[in-house]
Order: structure tokens, then C-alpha cells, then sequence
């Protein structure tokens, strides 16, 4: 079992909310969040980002948070605790192990891969078993 507590997340805001929403979206029937909670917290913070209403389709439920401010992540951050604190939700729990990607990420998701990479880098390999640094 997964999860992540709404006030205290322990990962930056960006970090918190692409995983909020990712859930909210994610047809996860193991995720503690009803249906309806889920579809308000993303339609919240879509508004926040963008002027056109939210996407009917599933697939195109993402938010795009390229173009937003420092300010921008701040509200949604804000109003993904408020909507989640008013439901009486404290920690997200939901029960699925991790994924690979269903597809490779777009050309112009790639500046904001490269800055996540170079905040969190891959931690270096182990040495192979059986060597030491004194051979």
C-alpha cells in the first residue's frame, strides 16, 4: 500500500501536484479518493492553469503546468489541500505497484524532464559484488 500525505507530501510542489493529479486521473479503483473528489480537485486546478473548461475525455486529463508561475503552483498546491481538507482526506492511499510509461514523453516535455533530472538525479550504481576499492 502506497501513500502520500496531503499536508506534509515530503517532495516539492511541483513533484506533489503532477502526482495529485496523476492520481485523481488515473482510474485507480484502490485509491481512497471518491470518484466525484477526484474529478473536482483536477477541474479545480485546470482552472487555474487554463481558460478553456477541462477535458471530457480521459486521456486528455493532464495538466500542463509549463507555462504557469511560481505563484500558479502555489495556488493549485493550495487548492488541492483545501478540496482534499474539506473532504476530510488527510493521506491518499491507494494500492498499485509502480508502471512503466504507457509512452514516450513529447518534445516539449523534455526542457522540464531535463530540470526535474538535474534537481533529482539518479543515485549512483552500487559496485559489483565481490569488488572492493582497495584491490
Amino acid at each position: 500500500m502506497q501513500s502520500l500525505n496531503i499536508q506534509r507530501p515530503g517532495m516539492p510542489d511541483l513533484q506533489f501536484v503532477l502526482v495529485v493529479s496523476a492520481l485523481c486521473t488515473s482510474g485507480l479503483e484502490t485509491l481512497n479518493v471518491p470518484e466525484e473528489l477526484r474529478r473536482r480537485v483536477f477541474d479545480a486546478c485546470w482552472a487555474l492553469v487554463n481558460t478553456d473548461p477541462p477535458p471530457v475525455n480521459q486521456a486528455e486529463r493532464v495538466l500542463d503546468l509549463r507555462f504557469g508561475t511560481e505563484l500558479t503552483l502555489d495556488a493549485v498546491v493550495a487548492t488541492i489541500r483545501q478540496l482534499f481538507a474539506e473532504a476530510g482526506i488527510t493521506t491518499l492511499t491507494w494500492d498499485h505497484a509502480p508502471s512503466d510509461p504507457s509512452r514516450l514523453s513529447s518534445p516539449a516535455a523534455e526542457p522540464l524532464i531535463d530540470r526535474l533530472h538535474k534537481l533529482y538525479p539518479d543515485p549512483p550504481a552500487p559496485p559489483p559484488p565481490g569488488r572492493s576499492d582497495h584491490n
